[in-house]
């Protein structure tokens, strides 16, 4: 490991806590990470354009179907936020083609999105979803207008995760909730992976979350948490980082679909993904974050 230097399109700073003390991760320096030594937060140093970032997501696929157990997972999760219902408003930030949202909807959520590409905001204005193009500005909404913000896989895309904390803020009324997933840098999968699990990638991910800097984030920025998580291992995931395929292929993401379909079914299965899940968590080293925050 080395000090980061000054460089031009570089960050000089930790965009988390702003920390000059910068130190670079040389076994990932093909991604440009750097971790911060004073809140330890994991982050890719390099800047990338707005034009990077969306001749980059314009090769994300778009209109793939999502599955009944999906499906089952977003009303479970519609659920438990249902307590927090009051103005009746809800916006997932970074939406994709607006799976979530349309079940929202289903349960009487006036839904709101948001997304970058023009073929993502042609998909889910077509479902009579509220869009708003590019990153999330708080001037398209009223103050403490949603009682949810919900963001799948979204923080680590962004390297201004302060601002966007700020964003989520501003727009959720007083005692609204927050839910966000995220890779988690302390994985299983990662310390065994290194630079080859494919989650760590340059353009795709710019900020490397764990348990600490995530609740740090939230916290800071007057939230608190009511509910945390670390679990998940996808094995194709895995399977496909050892190989180096598809490292930028996000159908990945549905390619554990038999597996999941077994722990439905099947007894031993579902005994099995909780235990496993359950020793997952107890150490924070499951490959996703889950958190539910509230605003102070």
């Amino acid at each position: 490991m080395s000090i980061a230097p000054h460089t031009e399109n570089f960050f000089e700073h930790c965009p988390l806590c702003t920390s000059t003390e910068l130190v670079i991760l040389k076994a990932y320096s093909s991604n440009h990470l750097a971790q911060c030594n004073n809140c330890s937060f994991v982050f890719a140093r390099k800047i990338p354009s707005i034009e990077e970032l969306i001749a980059h997501y314009n090769t994300y696929p778009r209109g793939n179907k999502i599955s009944a157990i999906t499906i089952k997972r977003y009303h479970e999760l519609l659920d438990k936020l249902e307590p927090y219902r009051k103005t009746n408003n809800l916006i997932d930030v970074g939406c994709g083609d607006g799976f979530f949202l349309e079940t929202a909807r289903e349960r009487k959520w006036n839904v709101y999105g948001t997304e970058y590409t023009d073929e993502a905001i042609k998909i889910c204005s077509a479902k009579g979803i509220n869009m708003q193009q590019g990153k999330l500005n708080p001037e398209h909404y009223p103050a403490d207008f949603f009682d949810v913000i919900t963001s799948f896989e979204v923080l680590e895309h962004i390297n201004n995760p302060q601002e966007e904390l700020r964003n989520f803020h501003r727009i959720l009324r007083s005692g609204g909730a927050v839910y966000v997933t995220t890779p988690n840098f302390n994985s299983a999968s990662r310390y065994y992976l290194k630079n080859k699990w494919n989650i760590i990638e340059y353009p795709e991910h710019l900020g490397y979350f764990t348990q600490r800097t995530l609740t740090k984030l939230f916290h800071s920025s007057n939230f608190k948490t009511i509910h945390f998580e670390s679990s998940g291992i996808s094995f194709s995931r895995f399977t496909k980082s050892i190989s180096n395929t598809a490292k930028a292929d996000t159908s990945i993401l549905y390619q554990d679909e038999s597996l999941r379909e077994k722990t439905e079914t099947n007894f031993v299965f579902k005994l099995a993904k909780i235990s496993i899940n359950f020793t997952l968590n107890l150490f924070n080293a499951g490959d996703t974050l889950k958190g539910t925050f509230e605003k102070k």
